[in-house]
């Protein structure tokens, strides 16, 4: 039993040093990675410096160095939104960040950098929230203040615009409604006076109908009045005729 116990100590103890020993090789290699980026960043190298600082976060995901470092490398090479996606995991552990003066300054450059990037993508709002977190934390950055105030300057510009174009925008609105209302009149007056029209038409029709009736009637009426003319000239010559034979007879 006492040999079982030393075997399993053994392994233990052989487990925990292995365990060191593979911590200890990982942070010197996230302390080289980081340091080839370093010196590749001060050589303005960003893209070489940017591969370095991957490296070292492959080992240690939640590096604040290398996270920040690799930020910082982004940043310079303009890759605004791959930059703040770093930027935005430090402001996760801002807590922490704190705690340390280095820490604080590197967070204060974090949100510094975050409004530059806020106010490349004419995000004034959030650029002027990142920059006051930033001045918070280190209130003697002149920089960081003219920033402040510049996209205050332009945050305001913009409700401008933004309240500008909406007043155009209802002017447009009511006089498209104005047109409308317009047209719509127009169209009310116009099929107004196509229905008097059509009404007008349709009498004119009727009177010209009950005209060619009456016509009618009247040319009947006299063609009746002279057959009936006929009729009596007929018999009253009929009658002298006959009155006169018997006049002759009774001579």
């Amino acid at each position: 039993m006492d040999k079982m116990r030393r075997i399993r100590k053994s392994m233990i103890w052989m487990g925990a040093l292995l365990f060191c020993s593979g911590a200890v090789f990982a942070q010197k290699a996230e302390r080289k990675n980081v340091r080839e980026g370093n010196k590749l960043y001060t050589d303005e190298k960003y893209t070489e410096s940017e591969i370095s600082y991957r490296k070292s976060l492959e080992v240690n995901p939640r590096s604040v160095e290398g996270t920040y470092n690799l930020g910082n490398a982004l940043y310079k090479q303009k890759k605004f939104p791959e930059a703040a996606e770093q930027y935005q995991l430090l402001t996760g552990q801002a807590e922490k960040m704190v705690e340390t003066e280095e820490g604080k300054a590197r967070l204060a450059s974090v949100f510094h950098n975050l409004g530059d990037i806020s106010m490349q993508g004419k995000e004034y709002q959030k650029s002027v929230e990142a920059f006051k977190q930033s001045l918070r934390l280190n209130p003697k950055d002149d920089e960081t203040r003219y920033n402040l105030a510049l996209a205050q300057k332009l945050l305001e510009n913009q409700q401008n615009e933004n309240q500008d174009q909406n007043q155009d925008q209802q002017n447009q609105d009511k006089k498209e409604d104005q047109e409308n209302k317009d047209d719509q009149q127009q169209q009310q007056q116009q099929q107004q006076q196509d229905d008097k029209k059509e009404d007008k038409t349709q009498q004119e029709q009727q009177q010209n109908e009950q005209m060619s009736q009456d016509n009618a009637q009247q040319m009947l009426d006299a063609f009746l009045q002279d057959e009936k003319n006929t009729q009596e000239k007929v018999k009253k010559a009929q009658a002298e005729q006959h009155q006169r034979r018997k006049t002759d007879k009774e001579w």
